[in-house]
């Protein structure tokens, strides 16, 4: 079988993008953080992505559907980079949990903004339901640290259901979120760890 140039053009075209390539989608989620920063979630889009980047809009298509999952990704190299409280008590485990990594987070950056419209689109795009479940499930998992550490402490009960704590806590930071109440909600901060907390079986104070 004799195989042309063109043929062989048209394979190697196929194959761009099969496979993510660390730099480039480094070099991609830069450009969509800039696009965001500049632009904010109305003139985010594929097609600025991929001009910012320079790259093919195929490639990023292949490698982020659509807009939302993308976003989902600049989302999550911020929160990536930032660990998990430690403060020697559970209390002040969730209170940090709440003023550094969900209500202060979102309130003193655009990633607020970015989630927002991430939970938003999710109601009617499938994937990006399914996106941001996976991503949610993934983060509760490795939160639930925190109450991990507090059973070994002696603080809550062994029994206590952990993935239920954070589920609470998060719960309350979310619907924050989606009202846009962030400012208000950091002086209730104390009182809704101490109210989950006062439900935990062997919570000592």
């Amino acid at each position: 079988m004799n195989t042309t140039t063109e043929d062989t053009d048209d394979r190697a075209r196929r194959s761009i993008g099969a496979r993510r390539n660390p730099a480039s989608q480094e070099a991609i989620l830069d450009a969509a953080e800039a696009v965001l920063e500049e632009s904010g979630i109305g003139g985010f889009s594929i097609e600025a992505v991929a001009r910012r980047a320079r790259a093919g809009k195929p490639t990023i298509y292949r490698w982020w559907p659509n807009r939302t999952l993308l976003m989902l990704d600049v989302y999550r190299r911020f929160k990536n980079a930032r660990g998990f409280p430690d403060t020697g008590s559970v209390r002040g485990d969730l209170i940090a949990l709440l003023q550094n990594h969900l209500l202060g987070f979102w309130k003193d950056s655009l990633c607020g903004t970015v989630y927002r419209a991430i939970i938003v689109e999710a109601q009617n795009d499938p994937d990006a339901a399914k996106a941001l479940y996976a991503y949610q499930e993934e983060r509760k998992k490795a939160t639930e640290v925190i109450i991990e550490r507090a059973k070994a402490r002696g603080e809550v009960a062994k029994d206590v259901d952990g993935r239920l704590i954070i589920d609470m806590v998060v719960s309350f930071a979310w619907h924050q979120l989606l009202i846009n109440r962030l400012d208000e909600a950091m002086g209730s901060i104390e009182g809704v760890v101490d109210g989950v907390l006062m439900g935990c079986a062997g919570y000592k104070r």
